[in-house]
């Protein structure tokens, strides 16, 4: 026979309410919640811990992956309209190239890789803006006959549409509480306004007047904005010159560069739309000097953009050395544009 005891079996403990167990019951009851805090715990710290390393890699290693500095001096469009102007070709396949195949990140959410990107927007930016002064120029200059003359429809929407914010997305309070375009859709619209234009100069629809005077014009409007670009340099070194806090410095060389670079694009596309009046006007020399200026100072990539004092002796200023291409290019513009007023 089985020898009794004062204490209750242990294959019996779990019928005894915890206020009747005795020491051991109690013991395993506080063992048992102890365990299932720390299994809890255990847990919870394992789905953070998850969480962290998702976000490290989402953020992090994709905002890398994703930022994308395109500066090929040789871009040549993938299906340039054959016939049509060389100039407009290079536009439509810079914007597809910068929204479609690198993807636009200057209006990325913040859930998004590309939102901690700053160089990569700015300089995708510089480069619309480019395309957008051309598409202006083409509009108001070559794209017509004279000045009286009807503006192309195509021309006129595509300037109207590259000139639509970079930074918005589809949803933006500040602008409507309902959806509302992204910068992406309008910018392919002005791209497909611009290659329909091409489609229709070749089946001779459109005007492409290559005429000295639009040349010059055209060239004219480009060195303004290339002097409005060093004169923002000069006051950002005036006001912010230093390179320890300076968080703006890259934000402006990464805008010029994106404007040199489309500007580098274009008018090395538009010399070959125009080869008799260059040829004619003797700009032989000059012609590709000013280019070879312009594809320098695009082609200026340092590892961190540094605002140091333009005479410093220890630190560079990046700015200073890019507003030196910005004004060699413009002086040679004003000088390609003395010579085609002779």
């Amino acid at each position: 026979m089985r020898e009794e005891t004062s204490e209750p079996y242990e294959d019996d403990l779990a019928d005894v309410p915890p206020a009747r167990r005795g020491w051991r019951g109690r013991l395993a009851g506080m063992a048992g919640r102890v365990f299932d805090r720390l299994r809890r715990r255990r847990i919870l710290s394992i789905i953070f811990g998850t969480l962290l390393v998702a976000a490290f890699f989402w953020f992090i290693v994709g905002s890398y992956w994703v930022q994308t500095i395109d500066d090929d001096m040789a871009f040549t469009p993938p299906a340039p309209v054959e016939g049509g102007s060389r100039a407009v070709s290079m536009a439509i396949g810079l914007i597809e190239r910068e929204v479609e195949t690198h993807g636009w990140t200057a209006n990325d959410p913040f859930f998004m890789p590309g939102a901690l990107l700053d160089n990569m927007p700015n300089y995708q930016k510089g480069i619309i803006y480019a395309m957008s002064r051309f598409a202006v120029e083409m509009s108001d200059q070559i794209g017509r006959a004279r000045g009286s003359s009807q503006v192309d429809p195509d021309l006129d929407r595509a300037a109207g549409l590259l000139r639509y914010p970079g930074d918005r997305w589809i949803i933006d309070f500040s602008a409507s509480w309902a959806p509302v375009a992204s910068a992406e859709t309008q910018y392919l619209a002005a791209a497909d306004a611009l290659r329909d234009y091409n489609v229709r100069l070749v089946a001779g629809d459109a005007v492409f007047e290559r005429r000295a005077d639009n040349l010059l014009n055209t060239l004219d409007r480009i060195a303004a904005d290339l002097g409005s670009s060093s004169a923002l340099i000069h006051e950002h070194l005036a006001e912010q010159g230093g390179w320890i806090v300076d968080l703006a410095a890259d934000d402006i060389f990464y805008q010029n560069k994106g404007r040199l670079y489309g500007y580098y694009i274009l008018l090395e596309a538009l010399g070959r739309d125009f080869p008799d009046v260059i040829a004619d006007a003797g700009l032989g020399t000059l012609w590709p000097e000013m280019l070879s200026s312009m594809r320098e100072g695009a082609a200026l990539a340092p590892i961190a953009v540094i605002s140091g004092a333009p005479d410093s002796q220890m630190l560079p200023s990046h700015l200073a050395a890019q507003g030196f291409y910005l004004l060699r290019a413009r002086t040679q513009l004003r000088e390609v544009t003395s010579v085609l007023m002779n």
